[in-house]
């Protein structure tokens, strides 16, 4: 099982079936705050809604294609970091991430998604990697730009959510441009 240690107070770990209870109440608990910005939120009604789920998520990291974590602060499931689909050919990935309002405002994301960053240019030997964030969403945004993330652009309604369009903007790093 993947494993991942941030720091003294964070690490990573791939989601197993023992943990659905736990990412529900997760979900659960943030429901207004995450779907805000998240349209999967509501699909997620009970523990039995991640069963199905969980065992893709492990499969995509078998198949060294990416994979969904929990993110652990001083050992509480605080939120999730996932790689996206992982090309081979161009050595590049996408990372996605949410944390629980309460956690909000202590590094956590930052700190997560820096470490990672490292094993994924250093031991993975990716050359790309990408961040996408609704343009209304300061806080996901703040991530890649403190990272030295590039903003390559907006995709105009590039997400529909609920009722509404969002526009979505693209952040990007190189393992040339890192300096972990």
């Amino acid at each position: 099982m993947f494993s991942f240690t941030v720091d003294q107070d964070i690490s990573i770990e791939l989601f197993q079936q023992q943990h659905k209870e736990e990412l529900y109440e997760l979900i659960d608990s943030n429901r207004e705050h995450l779907r805000q910005w998240l349209l999967w939120v509501d699909k997620r009604q009970s523990p039995k809604d991640l069963e199905p789920i969980i065992p893709i998520w492990i499969r995509n990291y078998a198949d060294n294609n990416g994979f969904d974590a929990g993110i652990r602060y001083r050992g509480d499931l605080v939120g999730m970091i996932g790689l996206h689909y992982i090309d081979w050919k161009t050595k590049s990935t996408s990372i996605g991430y949410l944390l629980s309002e309460d956690a909000q405002g202590k590094g956590i994301i930052t700190r997560a998604v820096s470490s990672l960053l490292n094993y994924l240019f250093e031991e993975m030997e990716l050359n790309r990697v990408e961040i996408q964030c609704a343009v209304n969403n300061s806080k996901s945004i703040g991530i890649p730009e403190r990272l030295g993330f590039t903003k390559e652009g907006i995709t105009r309604d590039g997400q529909w959510l609920y009722d509404h369009y969002e526009d979505i903007v693209t952040y990007s790093l190189l393992k040339k441009d890192w300096m972990g």
